[in-house]
């Protein structure tokens, strides 16, 4: 992604917006588009890596990083290995699949005592996962564990594998 272009855009509206002042507001206009330029590109990276932690929340545990090559941010997709995509019809998934589970996703309310939540965070960030898929992988391990059922337990990463995720 070209950063440049909408920096060009904002400066062209920036000069605009000062010719309706006058040719002094349009020389200073002109002297401020130098060091907003900076300013602008640091906004549109904020702008897409909250937008990219975003994404990754929805995709877990794929995700979305936001990269900068030289002046410019690139995306990185790293979707969900194959067995685990939801919606495939796969019995192997990081939420499982259960009999009349169509694959889908819901939402559930969870309350945690703050020492609880502060070491999920904690554990969840030495993973690199994002606390939701975190707490899908403990929950299909767990289920795994008391049930025997393999179906529910997402593998770990394994060698060569990483698995990726956002913060803050």
């Amino acid at each position: 992604m070209i950063l440049s272009q909408y920096a060009d855009t904002l400066r062209q509206g920036l000069i605009v917006a000062a010719e309706s002042a006058g040719e002094e507001a349009r020389a200073f206009a002109e002297r401020l588009i130098a060091p907003l330029e900076s300013t602008t590109r640091l906004v549109l990276l904020e702008a897409l890596s909250e937008a990219a932690a975003e994404i990754t929340r929805e995709l877990a545990p794929g995700s979305v990083e936001v990269r900068l090559r030289g002046r410019d941010p690139e995306f990185v997709v790293t979707p969900p290995p194959a067995e685990q995509s939801f919606g495939s019809g796969s019995t192997q998934g990081a939420r499982g699949s259960f009999e009349g589970d169509e694959g889908g996703a819901s939402r559930t309310t969870l309350r945690l005592p703050d020492r609880l939540k502060a070491m999920v965070d904690d554990a969840a960030g030495r993973e690199g996962l994002s606390v939701n898929a975190w707490l899908v992988r403990i929950i299909a391990a767990g289920l795994e564990a008391a049930t025997g059922d393999r179906a529910v337990h997402r593998p770990g990463p394994s060698a060569g594998q990483k698995y990726t995720g956002w913060a803050r």
